[in-house]
């Protein structure tokens, strides 16, 4: 009988273990106030959903069944559900209306909204990386709120006064989904490339109608909160810094992707932690190039090349 319980418990970690190193995508889909709204979140949520199958990744969607009368409550059951931690990227997907009153910024849902605060807090516990991605109007404080060290953050909006509707969630939608945004051509699609990609068609729709741009997306991966625009990159790299001198955003960023090409597939998932561990490195050292003498530089750049060579040799046998 003891025999039985203990092979039962180890097959349920097993489980845990491998639901936790599988991606998951959280879909949140708000309140849409006006129908032709309600559309373009369902039509943007459909080809989340696709990707996430594509990816097979594990999909939990808030707000699109159902009569949402509390899409709060679901929500944090979910997270409260999911496990904490693991190698596979929990990714937050926001598709919305948001609101800020200078003071707090909120995304709407059908019933109680939630706030940047709370989101904040209800990710504490989470130790798998994690991506989140508000496509809401007035989103922009959710980003100095939820950076963190390794967590990439993206929002619709450079300001929380930046009210009207959002265009880029659609475009997003599109980008992680789509082979034009693999500006490296490695074969897949990461969410920095989607992001470059969506604000660029975002900037194309405002000068195709003769409008004033009224929304502008920002990125956060280095944990400082700042945020970058799309157009200071150049490429996946970014070629601007803030005035402060705080490192570029975008590595970390380039290393999310939810379909893998069939070379990253090769690679086990502490192989791939590794390498992402190396190119973070190797990224952090090229932002200060121009601080260091030549012959330092390149003699400290040379061993982790050469560990990252090994690696994917030795990795993807």
């Amino acid at each position: 009988m003891k025999y039985w319980f203990f092979l039962l418990l180890a097959s349920a970690g097993l489980a845990v273990a491998a639901i936790s190193d599988t991606p998951t995508v959280f879909l949140i889909v708000g309140a849409p106030g006006e129908a032709e709204y309600g559309k373009q979140f369902s039509e943007a949520a459909s080809k989340w959903e696709k990707v996430a199958s594509q990816a097979q990744a594990r999909l939990v969607s808030i707000g699109l069944k159902g009569p949402g009368t509390n899409d709060l409550a679901e929500f944090q059951a979910a997270l409260t559900a999911e496990p904490k931690e693991g190698a596979g990227e929990v990714w937050f997907v926001l598709l919305g209306h948001g609101t800020f009153d200078g003071k707090e910024a909120k995304f709407n849902l059908r019933g109680p909204d939630f706030t940047a605060g709370d989101l904040a807090g209800w990710l504490k516990p989470f130790q798998r990386p994690v991506a989140v991605i508000n496509c809401a109007s007035a989103s922009a404080p959710f980003l100095a709120a939820l950076a963190a060290p390794g967590r990439v953050v993206v929002t619709a909006t450079r300001t929380g006064n930046e009210l009207n509707f959002c265009r880029f969630g659609g475009y997003f939608a599109e980008a992680i989904g789509s082979a034009d945004a693999d500006f490296d051509k490695d074969g897949q699609t990461s969410l920095l490339e989607a992001y470059l990609l969506a604000s660029s068609r975002v900037a194309e729709f405002y000068v195709a109608e003769g409008r004033l741009a009224t929304e502008h997306a920002l990125l956060d991966d280095n944990g400082d909160g700042l945020g970058t625009p799309a157009d200071w990159f150049r490429g996946v790299r970014a070629v601007k810094k803030a005035k402060d001198g705080a490192s570029a955003d975008g590595l970390r960023a380039h290393q999310f992707v939810l379909v893998r090409s069939e070379q990253e597939k090769k690679l086990p998932a502490p192989v791939r932690a590794k390498r992402d561990e190396l190119e973070l490195a190797i990224g952090k050292l090229r932002d200060r190039k121009s601080e260091l003498p030549e012959p330092e530089y390149y003699q400290l750049l040379e061993p982790m090349l050469l560990d990252l060579a090994r690696l994917y040799r030795d990795g993807s046998r």
